[in-house]
């Protein structure tokens, strides 16, 4: 019995609020599903506002982690509302399409967006992991010298190819992101109660009446990842 209660002392438990952005279409949506449920759909709506997904992970025999996986609306038209929702997170993911190379150059923006509006509780920048997804589909091109010459002169802390299709790297780009936040200095990390699912934070009510496929556009004969 003592034994069990020391174990049980020595527990520790971890409450991460992890951001999850880019451009509409380039498979948020679709990752987190196929991280937090093992599922692939290539029908997902566009997201309005902002979605929560979580995901309970069993770190080791001493360590349990529950992440909160905010997925932002990439539409341009729920822009002014990213502010209220990074508040607190500790770390970024951002998505870009391997299909269209046009969400690739808006990695920037999104990438100043984070920085300008969230950081860590000792003021340092959150960690930023970025994701070429859709590395499925067929006659897309992976630069990798120019990804990883991008993550270094960008503070990004690494890339992954990821398809939520086949579920290529999508486990292991999230573990790989949940060591670097563990390595984070203890008072980098905000309190778990001001990253709790508040009734507070609601997400917006907009027009929705034009329902969107989650993954459009996509190029003929060819589904999203």
């Amino acid at each position: 019995m003592a034994v069990t209660s020391a174990s049980k002392a020595s527990l520790q438990e971890h409450l991460y609020k992890i951001l999850v952005i880019g451009e509409f279409g380039v498979g948020k949506t679709s990752i987190i599903r196929r991280y937090t449920e093992g599922s692939f759909s290539p029908n997902y709506k566009l997201t309005i506002g902002v979605d929560f997904a979580l995901k309970l992970v069993d770190w080791n025999e001493n360590t349990k982690i529950n992440l909160q996986l905010w997925d932002i609306a990439g539409h341009e038209r729920f822009g002014h509302m990213t502010r209220v929702y990074y508040k607190y997170a500790i770390a970024a993911i951002i998505v870009f399409d391997l299909s269209r190379p046009a969400t690739f150059d808006s990695v920037s923006k999104w990438l100043g967006d984070v920085n300008s509006k969230v950081m860590l509780a000792n003021e340092q920048p959150v960690p930023v992991l970025l994701l070429a997804n859709k590395c499925d589909l067929e006659d897309v091109v992976i630069d990798s010298h120019r990804l990883d010459q991008y993550c270094v002169d960008h503070s990004i802390i690494g890339w992954f190819p990821t398809s939520a299709k086949t579920s290529k790297n999508v486990d292991e780009a999230m573990k790989f992101l949940v060591e670097k936040i563990l390595e984070l200095p203890s008072e980098s990390q905000q309190p778990a109660e001001h990253i709790s699912l508040s009734a507070s934070i609601k997400k917006p009510q907009f027009d929705d009446s034009f329902e969107m496929d989650k993954e459009s556009p996509k190029p003929k004969n060819q589904c999203c990842s």
